[in-house]
């Protein structure tokens, strides 16, 4: 496991204190605080494009980097941002599909993305999926 290079520590919200309680109270469950958002895209489309918007988004924004973590001698956990963090970035095509077909299996590779829990120690605690599902037919499922 790569070493977190860590930015900034910070307290947690008496919100964020809540969350993270019922997110680690059960953790073979589903985490019901886990939201995914679907876009349907159409027209050209270029990945690498939009996978670097995503990245420019994550390296601006600390809060998106923060995992939450126990530190030695400290009573309540914290959120720890790190710098450097890799955003979790994954293609599948299924344009050789009919429509029906692909879209189907695109849901379905959707509910398996939001079943897959996130360590919360590791940010960042967000994931993208972009699936083509047709020509110039895309589907994109953020994962936060």
């Amino acid at each position: 496991m790569t070493q977190m290079r860590v930015q900034d520590v910070w307290p947690l919200s008496p919100l964020q204190e809540g969350l993270l309680f019922h997110a680690v109270y059960d953790e073979r469950g589903i985490d019901v605080y886990v939201e995914q958002l679907v876009l349907d895209l159409e027209g050209r489309l270029d990945p690498a494009v939009l996978r670097a918007s995503w990245q420019a988004l994550l390296d601006r924004h600390e809060s998106l980097r923060a995992g939450f973590r126990q530190l030695a001698g400290v009573a309540q956990p914290v959120q720890v941002i790190a710098r450097g963090v890799e955003l979790p970035w994954r293609e599948e095509d299924l344009s050789g599909l009919d429509a029906d077909t692909a879209r189907a299996e695109s849901e379905r590779l959707g509910i398996e993305e939001r079943e897959r829990r996130f360590d919360l120690a590791v940010p960042p605690l967000l994931k993208v999926l972009l699936v083509k599902v047709g020509p110039d037919v895309y589907r994109m499922m953020v994962t936060l």
